[in-house]
Protein backbone atom coordinates (compact mmCIF):
# COMPACT_ATOMS: atom_id res chain seq x y z
CA UNK A 1 0.00 0.00 0.00
CA UNK A 2 1.57 3.15 -1.00
CA UNK A 3 0.04 6.23 0.87
CA UNK A 4 0.85 10.07 1.24
CA UNK A 5 4.14 11.15 1.75
CA UNK A 6 6.23 14.07 2.46
CA UNK A 7 8.42 14.12 -1.03
CA UNK A 8 4.87 14.47 -3.06
CA UNK A 9 3.44 17.06 -1.24
CA UNK A 10 6.30 18.91 -0.21
CA UNK A 11 6.33 21.22 -3.61
CA UNK A 12 3.04 22.20 -3.37
CA UNK A 13 3.04 25.01 0.16
CA UNK A 14 -0.42 25.66 0.00
CA UNK A 15 -1.79 21.95 0.06
CA UNK A 16 1.26 21.32 3.01
CA UNK A 17 -0.21 24.02 4.88
CA UNK A 18 -3.57 22.96 5.31
CA UNK A 19 -2.53 19.00 6.02
CA UNK A 20 -0.24 19.91 8.71
CA UNK A 21 -0.62 23.85 9.59
CA UNK A 22 2.52 24.71 9.50
CA UNK A 23 5.13 26.21 6.32
CA UNK A 24 7.66 23.99 5.01
CA UNK A 25 10.27 26.44 6.98
CA UNK A 26 8.81 25.62 10.29
CA UNK A 27 8.27 21.71 9.72
CA UNK A 28 11.79 21.53 8.78
CA UNK A 29 12.57 23.07 11.66
CA UNK A 30 10.55 20.29 13.90
CA UNK A 31 12.23 17.63 11.78
CA UNK A 32 15.43 16.92 13.75
CA UNK A 33 14.16 17.72 17.31
CA UNK A 34 11.34 15.39 16.35
CA UNK A 35 13.54 12.69 15.04
CA UNK A 36 15.79 13.03 17.92
CA UNK A 37 13.27 12.15 20.33
CA UNK A 38 12.21 9.64 18.33
CA UNK A 39 15.38 7.58 18.06
CA UNK A 40 16.25 8.03 21.51
CA UNK A 41 12.40 6.39 22.63
CA UNK A 42 13.34 3.64 19.91
CA UNK A 43 16.48 2.90 21.30
CA UNK A 44 14.98 1.55 24.69
CA UNK A 45 11.03 0.70 23.49
CA UNK A 46 9.60 -1.20 20.32
CA UNK A 47 6.91 0.02 18.28
CA UNK A 48 4.53 -2.27 20.05
CA UNK A 49 5.48 -1.07 23.37
CA UNK A 50 7.74 -3.64 24.50
CA UNK A 51 11.25 -3.34 26.18
CA UNK A 52 13.79 -3.18 23.36
CA UNK A 53 15.78 -6.50 24.07
CA UNK A 54 17.78 -7.59 21.09
CA UNK A 55 18.49 -5.66 18.12
CA UNK A 56 18.79 -2.09 17.80
CA UNK A 57 15.83 -0.05 15.74
CA UNK A 58 16.24 0.28 11.85
CA UNK A 59 14.50 1.41 9.07
CA UNK A 60 13.46 -1.62 6.68
CA UNK A 61 12.83 -0.92 3.28
CA UNK A 62 8.96 -1.47 3.19
CA UNK A 63 8.52 0.83 6.53
CA UNK A 64 5.42 3.31 5.22
CA UNK A 65 7.23 5.69 7.27
CA UNK A 66 10.68 5.83 6.77
CA UNK A 67 12.01 9.10 6.53
CA UNK A 68 11.55 12.02 9.56
CA UNK A 69 9.79 14.20 6.96
CA UNK A 70 7.23 11.32 6.32
CA UNK A 71 6.85 10.36 10.45
CA UNK A 72 6.63 14.27 11.30
CA UNK A 73 4.03 14.61 8.33
CA UNK A 74 1.69 11.71 9.40
CA UNK A 75 1.97 12.97 13.24
CA UNK A 76 1.38 16.16 12.15
CA UNK A 77 -1.88 15.47 9.91
CA UNK A 78 -2.99 12.98 12.16
CA UNK A 79 -3.29 16.45 14.92
CA UNK A 80 -4.56 18.76 12.48
CA UNK A 81 -7.71 16.37 10.72
CA UNK A 82 -8.32 14.64 13.85
CA UNK A 83 -9.11 11.97 11.50
CA UNK A 84 -9.96 8.07 12.52
CA UNK A 85 -6.70 6.22 12.74
CA UNK A 86 -8.55 4.09 9.84
CA UNK A 87 -8.67 6.98 7.51
CA UNK A 88 -5.16 8.17 9.28
CA UNK A 89 -3.77 4.96 8.45
CA UNK A 90 -5.26 4.41 4.82
CA UNK A 91 -3.99 7.54 3.75
CA UNK A 92 -0.23 6.65 5.00
CA UNK A 93 -0.49 3.19 3.56
CA UNK A 94 -0.61 1.70 7.34
CA UNK A 95 -3.05 -0.73 9.03
CA UNK A 96 -5.28 0.80 11.95
CA UNK A 97 -3.30 -1.32 14.19
CA UNK A 98 0.29 0.38 12.99
CA UNK A 99 -1.17 3.55 12.71
CA UNK A 100 -2.39 3.29 16.69
CA UNK A 101 1.46 2.31 17.18
CA UNK A 102 2.73 5.24 15.17
CA UNK A 103 0.71 7.68 17.02
CA UNK A 104 1.45 6.86 20.14
CA UNK A 105 5.66 6.39 19.64
CA UNK A 106 5.46 9.80 17.90
CA UNK A 107 2.85 11.79 20.11
CA UNK A 108 5.39 11.66 22.88
CA UNK A 109 8.32 12.33 20.76
CA UNK A 110 6.74 15.52 19.78
CA UNK A 111 5.98 16.70 22.93
CA UNK A 112 9.47 16.59 24.04
CA UNK A 113 10.77 17.91 20.72
CA UNK A 114 8.35 21.21 21.63
CA UNK A 115 9.81 20.97 25.34
CA UNK A 116 13.76 21.23 24.46
CA UNK A 117 12.42 24.17 21.78
CA UNK A 118 10.28 25.90 24.53
CA UNK A 119 7.24 25.62 22.27
CA UNK A 120 5.09 22.94 24.29
CA UNK A 121 1.70 24.29 25.21
CA UNK A 122 0.89 25.71 28.64
CA UNK A 123 -0.93 22.66 30.81
CA UNK A 124 -2.07 25.56 33.15
CA UNK A 125 -3.11 29.28 33.62
CA UNK A 126 -0.30 30.42 35.28
CA UNK A 127 2.30 28.96 33.12
CA UNK A 128 0.18 30.72 29.94
CA UNK A 129 0.17 34.57 31.70
CA UNK A 130 4.25 33.79 32.20
CA UNK A 131 4.55 32.57 28.96
CA UNK A 132 2.53 35.81 27.82
CA UNK A 133 3.77 37.87 30.49
CA UNK A 134 0.59 39.34 31.81
CA UNK A 135 -0.87 38.47 35.01
CA UNK A 136 -2.77 35.23 35.68
CA UNK A 137 -6.00 37.27 36.93
CA UNK A 138 -5.77 38.91 33.03
CA UNK A 139 -6.20 35.89 31.96
CA UNK A 140 -8.73 34.15 33.65
CA UNK A 141 -11.15 37.45 34.94
CA UNK A 142 -11.81 39.59 31.11
CA UNK A 143 -13.81 42.12 32.55
CA UNK A 144 -17.56 42.15 31.19
CA UNK A 145 -18.74 45.10 29.37
CA UNK A 146 -21.66 46.97 29.34
CA UNK A 147 -23.77 46.15 25.67
CA UNK A 148 -23.31 49.28 23.67
CA UNK A 149 -25.80 50.61 21.36
CA UNK A 150 -23.16 51.33 18.75
CA UNK A 151 -22.30 49.32 15.84
CA UNK A 152 -19.01 47.88 17.25
CA UNK A 153 -18.53 44.27 18.28
CA UNK A 154 -19.50 42.85 21.92
CA UNK A 155 -16.48 42.32 22.82
CA UNK A 156 -13.92 45.44 22.05
CA UNK A 157 -12.33 46.83 24.63
CA UNK A 158 -13.78 49.44 27.07
CA UNK A 159 -10.87 52.71 27.08
CA UNK A 160 -8.20 52.66 28.76
CA UNK A 161 -8.17 48.55 29.28
CA UNK A 162 -5.88 46.57 27.83
CA UNK A 163 -7.78 44.13 25.39
CA UNK A 164 -8.58 40.53 27.05
CA UNK A 165 -6.46 37.85 25.69
CA UNK A 166 -9.17 35.55 26.14
CA UNK A 167 -12.12 37.37 24.51
CA UNK A 168 -15.94 37.07 25.78
CA UNK A 169 -18.97 37.53 24.11
CA UNK A 170 -22.16 38.78 25.20
CA UNK A 171 -23.38 37.04 28.45
CA UNK A 172 -25.10 33.59 28.09
CA UNK A 173 -29.02 34.32 28.02
CA UNK A 174 -31.26 31.20 28.20
CA UNK A 175 -32.20 29.84 24.77
CA UNK A 176 -35.65 31.41 23.55
CA UNK A 177 -37.11 27.75 21.81
CA UNK A 178 -39.85 26.72 23.89
CA UNK A 179 -39.25 23.56 26.30
CA UNK A 180 -40.72 20.50 26.51
CA UNK A 181 -42.26 18.99 29.58
CA UNK A 182 -42.37 15.52 29.65
CA UNK A 183 -44.66 15.44 32.48
CA UNK A 184 -47.31 16.71 30.76
CA UNK A 185 -50.53 14.55 29.87
CA UNK A 186 -50.37 16.25 26.33
CA UNK A 187 -46.81 14.80 25.54
CA UNK A 188 -46.76 10.99 24.18
CA UNK A 189 -43.97 9.22 25.45
CA UNK A 190 -43.50 5.59 23.87
CA UNK A 191 -42.77 3.49 26.82
CA UNK A 192 -41.34 -0.29 26.47
CA UNK A 193 -42.66 -3.19 27.97
CA UNK A 194 -40.40 -5.36 30.56
CA UNK A 195 -41.25 -8.81 31.51
CA UNK A 196 -40.11 -10.07 34.69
Amino acid sequence: MVGLRFADVQSRPAEFLNLTSLTLEEFQVLVAPVEAAFQEHMAAWRLDGKPRTARRFTVYRTCPLATPEDRLLFLLTYLKTAAVQVVQGRLFGLGQSKANQWIHVLLPALLAALRALGDAPARSLAALAQRVGVSEGALGRAPLEQPSSGAGPACAPVAGQAAPLLRMTERNVGSSAPRTRLNRPSVTVARRRTTP
